[in-house]
């Protein structure tokens, strides 16, 4: 497909300009989508800013980001349309960590940690723009009962199902959530459709508007650690809890916030065998202090859980099922030429917001 289209090119810090650039080419392997809905990550907001290098070779622009998206397929490579895969008019849900399938962590099933990665919005140009090609093997067709808005919360979902997985939740057990964005808001629902008795959702300063959201999605606890003038105020945390619990604390914790003190603070709160799951991506020079031997003795564990492996499946027929509400969780939808006021508004006003999409087309 020959022309030009709209494009927000990310160049360096602060600096992004909507631009007409060629439509993507379409290899043998490749699926070109035209854009319907693209959420805004945490990491989107990190690359804006120049708090973390792109996925590029030189870790710099110029590159089209966006990569939790939704859209209809145009044109469909030899390999694809070979198989019968795809055709013009397809409702699809794109996964952007696209793996080889050929280097040995693929094999492994490890295929987030793939050698060969294709990363659009990431390594390669995204979908804040009007078209993007994907690898086919990154895309899944949207179920008829799901909407391209609630579609682009595949992604961020699909890596709430691997962390949640790793949890290792009881029927009964008490989770506590330290974090109260869109990460938690899906945290939250999935714990309770997965077994989890009571949720407590933990914030901090400007944080009660989104702690009350929580409560909407399933939290029967909300609290604020550090806003003393907050209603939803604990000076201690721990003791609350264990008020709550007789004693008990929390059986599983985990930390969707990039906040190291939130992450520490996490395995403090969390009782005898409690397992603890980091989440938020955190800052290259963060350290985890961690009392040693309550560590040890009280037989805990703590996991990480990077992005989505083998976890998609799972997203889709979740959403499609409707064991998560995504869209609710949707606070705003700009148009792709306001992008970057978007971007600018995450960042600099939170406190009211959960999830932002562009909407590149209807």
């Amino acid at each position: 497909m020959k022309g030009k289209m709209k494009a927000q090119v990310f160049y360096a810090a602060e600096k992004m300009k909507l631009e007409e650039i060629p439509i993507p080419e379409v290899t043998d392997i490749d699926v070109l989508v035209k854009i319907k809905n693209v959420g805004i990550c945490g990491s989107d907001i990190s690359y804006y800013y120049g708090l973390s290098p792109v996925g590029t070779a030189t870790g710099k622009g110029p590159i089209v980001l966006g990569h939790e998206f939704t859209g209809e397929v145009v044109e469909v490579g030899k390999v694809p349309q070979a198989m019968g895969l795809y055709k013009p008019g397809d409702r699809v849900v794109v996964n952007p960590v696209q793996n080889c399938n050929a280097c040995l962590p693929c094999a492994k099933g490890q295929t987030h940690l793939c050698e060969n990665l294709n990363v659009p919005g990431v390594t390669v140009n995204g979908a804040f723009a009007e078209y993007c090609v994907s690898r086919y093997t990154g895309l899944f067709k949207l179920p008829g009962n799901v909407s391209y808005a609630s579609g682009a919360f595949t992604e961020p979902f699909a890596c709430v199902v691997n962390a949640i997985r790793k949890l290792d939740i009881e029927p009964g057990d008490f989770v506590a959530i330290f974090g109260p964005g869109a990460m938690g808001m899906m945290m939250t629902q999935l714990c309770k459709s997965v077994g989890a008795g009571k949720v407590a959702l933990i914030g901090a300063a400007n944080d009660d508007w989104r702690l009350e959201q929580g409560k909407k999605f399933g939290a029967a606890y909300i609290f604020n650690v550090t806003e003393k003038n907050s209603k939803y105020y604990t000076p201690d945390l721990k003791k609350s809890l264990s008020d709550i619990t007789g004693g008990h604390l929390a059986d599983r914790a985990i930390a969707p916030t990039s906040a190291n003190a939130a992450f520490e603070q996490a395995v403090e709160i969390t009782g005898n065998c409690g397992i603890i799951v980091h989440f938020g991506l955190p800052n290259g020079d963060d350290v985890f202090k961690i009392p040693a031997l309550s560590f040890h003795t009280m037989d805990k564990q703590i996991r990480s859980a990077w992005l989505a492996p083998l976890s998609w499946g799972t997203a889709i027929k979740a959403i499609e099922e409707g064991l998560v509400k995504v869209e609710p969780i949707l606070t705003g939808t700009y148009p792709l030429e306001k992008t970057e006021e978007a971007i600018k508004l995450l960042k600099t006003n939170p406190g009211k917001q959960l999830k932002i999409q562009i909407q590149v087309s209807k």
